[in-house]
């Protein structure tokens, strides 16, 4: 039998962070162009991920960075976020972050098709009424979706195959070395798109915001690649990604002063009650 505990601990942990980094690059995007800001920050966490190799020794093992599926991590990780935000330009708020909320759901399906999982109608329903309840606390409308959508959902797509190559990187690459790998390409694709584009002055405050969100966000590349190589089932893994959701809106009341209405309170019911199921199932099954 399968022990996903690990792996969920991990997922909650990179959640956490990863959401916390988003909202400080939000921060610096009001100040700074977007692309640039991942850009910097990109680079800021190749700075982190660099000198934790050489606290660990992981550094000895550097030369796997150039393993082909390291590096084609690393490619779908920047294509990802780079599509994601091209799309994030041209549609609402909304509309995008419920389809990249829709990663749980496609994670289930590559895992079926690709890792071979055993998933039942159980977990389906599950991970099918927590997207439900994304849509609730999100409350996109139907008119605003057009073909940047599908744009987004690419990008979404992208993200979830880089999640699945995860599960295939050779045992004998450090997780450090994944980070690396993923931070330093993110940085580049960033940094050379910002130069394109036209490099703009970045202020004090932003200088903070970017280099405190690059610091979650390589803790974050940690985590998700443990959590990934863990060993258990993505599709049980995944479906916490939808926490994210709640952490947001808690960022959004205390920063932005962002107050959820009636559905929104509802969505969060739902999702913690998603939650609950397959953390329920998980121990039934054990």
């Amino acid at each position: 039998m399968i022990d996903n505990t690990r792996g969920i601990v991990a997922m909650l942990a990179s959640v956490v962070v990863f959401i916390f980094n988003d909202a400080l690059i939000k921060l610096a995007a009001e100040t700074v162009p977007s692309v640039q800001a991942i850009g910097v920050r990109g680079l800021f966490a190749t700075l982190w991920c660099g000198l934790a190799l050489l606290a660990t020794g992981a550094w000895r093992k550097i030369s796997y960075a150039v393993h082909p599926r390291v590096m084609l991590r690393g490619g779908l990780e920047a294509g990802a976020a780079i599509i994601y935000l091209i799309a994030l330009f041209q549609i609402p708020f909304a509309i995008a972050s419920a389809v990249n909320l829709s990663t749980p759901l496609i994670l289930t399906v590559l895992a079926v098709l690709i890792l071979k999982e055993d998933v039942r109608w159980r977990r389906w329903s599950a991970v099918g009424v927590g997207f439900l309840g994304v849509l609730l606390v999100i409350q996109p409308r139907p008119g605003d979706i057009n073909m940047w959508t599908w744009v987004a959902l690419a990008g979404t797509v992208l993200g979830s195959f880089r999640d699945i190559i995860a599960r295939h990187l050779p045992p004998a690459v450090p997780t450090l070395v994944v980070s690396f790998t993923t931070a330093i390409t993110v940085a580049i694709v960033g940094c050379v798109w910002g130069v394109l584009e036209g490099w703009q002055p970045i202020d004090d405050r932003a200088w903070i915001y970017i280099a405190s969100s690059s610091l979650l966000l390589a803790i974050g590349y940690q985590f998700l690649v443990i959590a990934l190589r863990s060993g258990g089932e993505i599709s049980v893994m995944g479906s916490f990604r939808y926490s994210s959701i709640l952490w947001a809106l808690a960022i959004g009341y205390v920063v932005w002063g962002e107050v959820p209405n009636t559905l929104a309170f509802a969505g969060i019911a739902v999702i913690v009650g998603s939650g609950l199921y397959i953390l329920h199932r998980e121990r039934v099954r054990r």
